[in-house]
Formats: C-alpha cells, structure tokens, sequence
C-alpha cells in the first residue's frame, strides 16, 4: 500500500516537485495507462487541497471518425461529462490550443461546460507526446481562483512525466 501524505505547510512549489516525485515512483514501470492515470488523479486529489475534481480526458477517435474528441478517463470526483469536442469548455481548449488553461471563473468562461455546478474555477493541462495532445489533466475546485502559475507549473512538470507513462 501506498501512502503519499504532502506536509499541509509546504510552499505550492516543494508540494508539486513531491507530486511529481510521487507520481514517478507510482508509474516507473508501469505500462498500463489507465492503471496510472487511476493512481494519478487519486494522487492529485491527496495532494492539492480544496478540490472537488480530479483527472483525465483522453484523446480518442470520434465515434463517426471525423477526427478525435476527448473521452472520460479515470478520475476522482463526481460523475462527468463523457465526451469533450477539441475546442469545447476549458478542456477541449486545452486539447485544441495544446496550452494550459488556468481559469479563475468557470462562468465567465466562454463555452464553458459545467459537469459539476459547484465547480467555480478550473485547471486543465495537456499531456503531449510527440508534440501531440493525447490527454488533459484536469483539475476543479468549488472556490473561485483556486489554482495559481505555481498550480499550473505543477501540473505541467507532471504532464511531461506522465507523457510516456498514459
């Protein structure tokens, strides 16, 4: 078993280099993705405070094979939305744009999707490999501007890591 605890008054930067640290001792050696994504978002749940979402969208092809769209990967949370379009809510932006999305009002959002009504801010960072999104990590919160650059640096060292690991 498996007990990553971060110490609650450590700075955002030393609480996301031992997320990563974290993350690498789950996934080194591990080649089932969705294995390491299951422990990836209960990960982030256990180390980042104040959040009521927690996960994965996956690149996958459209069911009419017209291009990819974003699919439900594995998560903590509450039900979601299964299936995102590239360019659709922060996520289908982040897979579209390949950029980072740190969003402090999920409402002043344009063409925000709301999966969960209680979220009000949201962090979505795409995993690339070979310069290609295949998935997002997102991340929700029911407080306004939860998630700061030092969140969104975070999450991006722990895209990068995760990139040949999902």
């Amino acid at each position: 078993m498996y007990d990553f605890k971060p110490d609650a008054a450590l700075d955002p930067a030393e609480t996301h280099r031992q997320l990563v640290e974290a993350a690498d001792a789950l996934t080194s050696g591990e080649p089932d993705g969705i294995a390491n994504m299951a422990n990836i978002a209960a990960l982030i749940r256990e180390f980042l405070p104040d959040l009521n979402w927690a996960g994965f969208y996956r690149v996958a092809p459209m069911r009419d094979g017209a291009g990819n769209e974003l699919v439900l990967g594995p998560f903590v949370g509450r039900p979601a939305c299964i299936r995102i379009p590239f360019g659709a809510g922060v996520c289908g932006t982040a897979a579209q744009s390949q950029t980072t999305q740190l969003v402090e009002d999920v409402h002043a959002f344009p063409g925000h999707i709301a999966c969960d009504s209680a979220s009000r801010s949201e962090l979505v960072v795409p995993v690339l490999r070979d310069g290609a999104v295949i998935a997002v990590i997102d991340c929700d919160s029911p407080s306004p501007a939860r998630f700061t650059a030092a969140d969104a640096a975070g999450i991006e060292a722990l895209a990068a890591l995760l990139s040949t690991r999902i």
